[in-house]
Order: structure tokens, then C-alpha cells, then sequence
């Protein structure tokens, strides 16, 4: 399991500090929960105001709080204290839940969010052109967007024939993925996303077009040996998922013979960098410890 790296957002509400920690395994952040009420409420005792509110909401059968988990972050003292975390999500539900007026701005982009994506249920075409907007204004070409759109078409043809052959669950789907990925680059996606300095962001976004190719190549490929073979289960479709990344590990060999170079690069396509801390490994493990005593 891959470390988790603690950091600070500080550009999140109003620019108050957010204390958070990225887990690269699930690939999402979790958010101190005593500084997202802090920073809505600028209530002098936020872990009170906390109690109070977990409290109602476990009342009420708030889900937020069941899922709610705990981390060790450094306090003001220097001290390393167990703080509540949420994930993304659960500090959205969260927000939605704090009776405060600083809460009303984000409780709006929730409402206006919610009313595009059921819009996009009634017209799809929506979706799409929201999607090519946002690669247009990251700069991306038109020939690369149509490129991209085409690769998503393909990536959904490969999940259908897997589903056609017994797979079911999306942890299944990425034991797939990622069969074929670490066969032809020698990584996980997740460990891909790593190395090119990327956290939720979109793999293939951040690939050069070499990279897009082989990851194609070797999706395509199991797709084709899926049909032929017709493996069933999550055993036997593991096996087509790793000779079609083979497929494409014998061309990246190839090319990179010829080239006398490696073709997989840590460049991405982000105008920003991650600023990282110290990787806090026996915070985890106190946390680790913790659970398991408890």
C-alpha cells in the first residue's frame, strides 16, 4: 500500500487552513473536519460545535458521520492529535449540514451542480460539449480531443466485453486495468500517476502520445483476445488482460530499442505542482496501530 502524504491546502475557503491528507491507494482526499466547521462558522470552540453537530446528525441518521474516519495531524503545540476526517464527498454532505451563512455560497454551487448533471441525463450532448470546453481551455487541439473521445469509446467497448465475460465489480475492473498496465509499462495506474507527479487528475490527460498509444494498443488488444478467447470470471480474464498488455510491451521494447531511450516520461500536462511535506509513514502506522487496538 502506498504511503499517504499530509499536506495543507490553504487556498480552500476563503484561503483558511485546510488540513488534509491524500490517500494515493483510494485516490482521494481526506479534510480535517475541525477546520472545514472552523472555517464556516468561526465558532471559538469548533471541536465543541463539532460534538454538537455529530451528535444531531447521528441523531438523524446522518450517514456523514458513520463514514467518518480519524487522523493524526500536528496540532498547535507541536502534539500529534486524532482529528475526524472526511473524504470529498462526505465534507460536501457535510457543508450541507452546518446552519451557517459562510455555508450558503457552497450549498449554491452544490444546487447549481446537481442541476447540470440532470440536465446532462435529459440531453447527453451537454456532457459532451462540457467536456470538449474544458480540454479547449486547457489548451488541448481539437485532433487531440477527438483522439481522446475515440479512446473513451474504445475503453467503454473493452468494459462491455467485460462484462460480458462475468465482471461485475469495479474493484474487479481495476484489477483488470491494471493488469494491463503494469504488464506493458511496469507500473499500477495509480503508481503511473505517481510518477508523473498527477493525483485525481485524468492518466491518459497526462500522457505524451506514445503513452496513449501503447495504453490503447494494449487495451484493444485484450478487448480483441476477450472476444476470441471468451475467458469467464475475474481468474481467467486476468490472464487475456496481462497478454494484452504484452502486445503492447513488445512494441514499447521495440520502439525503445530503436530509440535508444525510455518512452515513458514524468512530464504532465498540469500548470501546477503538488507541494509535498515530509511523508509522515509512522503517522500511519500509529494510526494503523491505533485502530487495531481499538
Amino acid at each position: 500500500m502506498e504511503s499517504n502524504k499530509l499536506e495543507t491546502i490553504s487556498n480552500l475557503f476563503e484561503g483558511k487552513e485546510i488540513r488534509s491528507v491524500w490517500d494515493a491507494e483510494k485516490e482521494d482526499y481526506y479534510f480535517s473536519v475541525v477546520d472545514v466547521i472552523k472555517a464556516l462558522t468561526d465558532s471559538p470552540d469548533p471541536s465543541h460545535y463539532w460534538r454538537t453537530l455529530k451528535y444531531r446528525m447521528t441523531k438523524e441518521g446522518n450517514e456523514t458521520v458513520t463514514n467518518c474516519d480519524t487522523f493524526k495531524f500536528e496540532s498547535k503545540d507541536g502534539k500529534m492529535r486524532n482529528t475526524d476526517v472526511l473524504n470529498t464527498q462526505g465534507i460536501l454532505r457535510l457543508v450541507e449540514s452546518v446552519p451557517s451563512n459562510k455555508a450558503e455560497p457552497f450549498k449554491l454551487w452544490l444546487a447549481q451542480m446537481g442541476k447540470e448533471r440532470i440536465d446532462e441525463v435529459f440531453d447527453p450532448e451537454i456532457a459532451i460539449k462540457r467536456a470538449i470546453d474544458y480540454y479547449r481551455n486547457r489548451g488541448y487541439s481539437d485532433k487531440w480531443i477527438e483522439a481522446r473521445l475515440k479512446g473513451i469509446l474504445d475503453r467503454n467497448k473493452l468494459t462491455d466485453v467485460w462484462k460480458e465475460n462475468g465482471i461485475t465489480e469495479s474493484y474487479e475492473f481495476a484489477v483488470l486495468t491494471n493488469e494491463i498496465y503494469k504488464t506493458w509499462s511496469g507500473m499500477k495506474a495509480s503508481q503511473y500517476k505517481a510518477y508523473k507527479g498527477i493525483r485525481k487528475e485524468s492518466l491518459r490527460d497526462n500522457m505524451s502520445d506514445v503513452e496513449v498509444v501503447l495504453t490503447d494498443l494494449g487495451e484493444i488488444a485484450t478487448r480483441e483476445l476477450a472476444k476470441k478467447h471468451k475467458p469467464y470470471g475475474l481468474k481467467e480474464n486476468r490472464k487475456v488482460a496481462k497478454a494484452g498488455g504484452e502486445v503492447a510491451k513488445t512494441a514499447r521494447d521495440d520502439l525503445e530499442k530503436k530509440l535508444g531511450e525510455t518512452v515513458i516520461s514524468k512530464k504532465n500536462a498540469l500548470n501546477y505542482k503538488y507541494i509535498e511535506q515530509k511523508v509522515l509513514d509512522r503517522i500511519k502506522d500509529k494510526n494503523d496501530a491505533n485502530q487495531k487496538q481499538g
